[in-house]
Formats: structure tokens, sequence, C-alpha cells
């Protein structure tokens, strides 16, 4: 961003940091990492002759600003802000960029700006919410399908399991004490259900379905976020998300090991049959089904769930056919590196020619290939005292993330980035 706009920058002091402060609360709330919060942050002030130091973590935001014309370069305003963790939310994302440039860009007046920013916080409908329990019923089928080549009866079970997940986290956005222990609680409930399913009803892979239900709560994307986050030297942003990650993957283990505690206590045992697994065909309506189920998920806006779609699906292929061409399985190290390499690229572009953020391709993308299951996995295993599987699957959870991060940042050097989100 450059050169200054006379209209919106010569507007007080005051409405100009006001907009600049609602801008940066919305892109936090909305999922924005901490460097691109804080590049769009200060891009944003220096077009409306503001120099502001921004200062961004996953549980709040410090801004100081200053008069671009102050020779003294003291600040004369500072903010702080105490913020939950943001969620991804691509519709309002998108929204917030677009009030942004139609307010700096002269437009819009600043103060009709800032009070089209404060209606982005308006609470979800009963539609909305109702699309996100299920999206994660959609999410759990489809993965069950993809990545662990389950059953029938698992998919029904995983997808069935998933929603009722979805339920329990929709209600808890609302209820701060059921948010705290949400994440235990659905671990619980998952393991739970397919051990009783499992007992009493139909055979199923307890672990396949389980962790299948629970890939949306999976702090994969979180991780990956840090890591990015520590490499471009934000290290009190990374590090904290850092914590936050094993803090849920920590919780979400609990659960599954209090369940099958639980389970065991009563002498429910699940049955050890093995189903037929899904046929190979079943790949791709899997896939087109998590797509859509993953466009839902990150709340993209209708005209974008094509471009959500396309982004799943490429980040999926270019990881399979990675991990054939370096003669591994699908998810290997190389396929991870080439599937954030096109995503990065292909964000990039988006958001250069369309004048969109670049997380609306980016976001989904890198969905089905974070390495959330492998820190799951491993995590479940040094529970069980199996330090040895513990501990490679700890190896090959760095080493996911390492080349998902490296693909992310060769995708920016391929095609430069020339907008901050």
């Amino acid at each position: 961003m450059s050169g200054l706009i006379p209209g919106a920058a010569q507007a007080p002091l005051e409405t100009r940091i006001a907009f600049l402060v609602e801008l940066a609360r919305r892109l936090h709330q909305y999922g924005t990492s901490a460097p691109r919060l804080e590049m769009a942050i200060s891009a944003s002030a220096q077009r409306l002759a503001l120099i502001a130091d921004v200062w961004s973590s996953p549980t709040a935001i410090i801004i100081s600003f200053a008069d671009a014309g102050a020779e003294e370069g003291l600040a004369q305003v500072t903010q702080v802000m105490r913020l939950p963790p943001g969620d991804m939310h691509l519709a309002r994302l998108c929204e917030a960029d677009a009030i942004a440039d139609r307010a700096i860009a002269g437009e819009l007046g600043l103060r009709e700006g800032f009070r089209l920013l404060r209606e982005l916080g308006r609470p979800e409908t009963r539609r909305a919410q109702a699309g996100v329990i299920g999206s994660y019923g959609l999410s759990a089928a489809s993965v069950a399908a993809l990545f662990l080549h389950s059953s029938w009866a698992d998919l029904v079970v995983a997808g069935a399991i998933g929603l009722l997940i979805g339920l329990i986290t929709v209600l808890s956005a609302t209820r701060p004490r059921l948010a705290a222990a949400s994440d235990a609680i659905c671990a619980l409930v998952a393991t739970a259900g397919a051990i009783l399913v499992s007992a009493f009803v139909v055979p199923l892979a307890i672990k396949s379905v389980v962790l299948a239900a629970l890939i949306v709560l999976v702090p994969g994307m979180s991780l990956t976020t840090a890591v990015r986050e520590i490499s471009s030297q934000h290290l009190t942003s990374g590090m904290a998300r850092m914590g936050g990650s094993i803090a849920t993957l920590l919780k979400l283990t609990f659960g599954t090991v209090a369940a099958s505690q639980l389970c065991a206590a009563f002498g429910v045992t699940a049955g050890t049959f093995v189903l037929q697994p899904l046929p190979r065909w079943m790949d791709w309506p899997s896939l087109l089904v998590g797509a859509l189920g993953f466009a839902i998920l990150f709340r993209a806006a209708r005209r974008d769930w094509i471009v959500v779609m396309v982004a799943v699906a490429v980040g999926y292929l270019a990881t399979r056919w990675g991990g054939m061409l370096s003669q591994a399985v699908p998810g290997a190290p190389f396929g991870v590196f080439l599937g954030g390499l096109l995503l990065g690229a292909m964000a990039n572009l988006y958001a250069r020619y369309l004048h969109r953020p670049g997380a609306v391709v980016r976001e989904p993308g890198i969905i089905l290939l974070v390495p959330g299951s492998v820190g799951f996995q491993s995590v479940s295993y040094l529970f069980e005292r199996d330090t040895t599987l513990g501990m490679d699957s700890f190896i090959l959870l760095i080493t996911l993330l390492i080349s998902l991060v490296a693909g992310l940042l060769f995708g920016d050097l391929l095609v430069s980035p020339r907008r901050s989100l």
C-alpha cells in the first residue's frame, strides 16, 4: 500500500485511530495470524498518515499510534485489547477487508467504516449455526473415507458423532464454562459413542472413527500457524499459539483415555470383527463432500464456495501426487511441501488479481495437509506409555510441519504477496 488519500488521512486523529483499532479487532477475531495482522494494520495506518507499532498475540493486541507528521516520533496513543483466540470466518474477513479498502480509498467515511466493522460482530443466525454443525459431520465422514479408508459403518458413525460434536461446539460458543472443557467432553463423547456402537450395534475401527470424528477439533491449523509465526520471528505469538495447541491435544487425549477407561470399568468391550473397507472410487465423492463441508466450516461466503472447494481439492491431490512421486504414501513430507507450495502461490495470485484476501484459498486449502492427526496420535501413544511410537509420531509431526511451512514460504517467493491478508 502506498500513497496517502487526502480525505481519509485528514480525518480527526481519534477517528482514524478508532477505525484502525476496530479493524485490528475484527481481523484478530476472524483468525488472521500475527504477521499478517501486523502488516495489514501498519500498512493501513501509513495510508491514514499515521505510524502504528503493532504487537499481536493469540489473546491480545497492543497498538501504539503516532501522527506521521510528528517530529518526535513518540507514540501519542496506545491501545491495549484483551481478546479471546480468533476463529476462521472467511466471509466476515472478506467483508472487513473490503470495508477497510473502501474507507481508506475515500469511498466510505471512516466513521461509517467504523460502524460497518462494528456490525460484523453480530451473532450468527440459527441457520448459520446449523450449517456449521452439518459441516462437522461432513468433514468427519470425508476424512474417514479419504485418509482412513474405513468401512461404510465407520463412515456413517464418524459422521453422526461429528454432528454431535458440532452441536457441542456451537453450544459452547456462548457458554464460557462449557467452552473451557468442550474439547475433553467432545473426545469423551466420541470415544464412548464409538465403543458403545461397536459393542452393541456393528463392529467398528474405534481409533479411526474417533480420529475422523475429532478431526475438526485437532489443532493442526493452529500448530501450522504457530510454526509460521515462529519462522517469521513472531516468537511470542508463535510460542503462545503452540502452547494452546498442545493444551488442546492434551484435553482431547484425556477425553479419549477417560472414555476408554470408563467403558472398561462397566465391562463394555468393542467388537473385533473387521468390516470390508470402502472401495477406492469412494475417494472422489468423499473429496467433493469434504470440500463442501470445509467451505461451510470456514464460514466462506456462498460466492466463494467453489474457490474453497477447488483449493481443498488442489491441496489433497498435490499431496497425494507428491507422495506417489517420492515413492511414499500420500501425505509424506514432499507431498505436503508440494501442496503448501502450490496453495501459497495460488493464494497470492488470487489476492493479486481479484483484490480479495488470499486466506480464502490458503487456509481451507491446507486443512487436509496439516498434521494435526499425527500430533493427536503422538500424544495418545504417550498417554498409553508407548514411548517408541509416541516419539516416532512426534518426529513425523515436526517433519510434516516444517515441510508445510516451507512450502508456504516458497510459495510466497514464487508469487510475491501483494496484500497482507
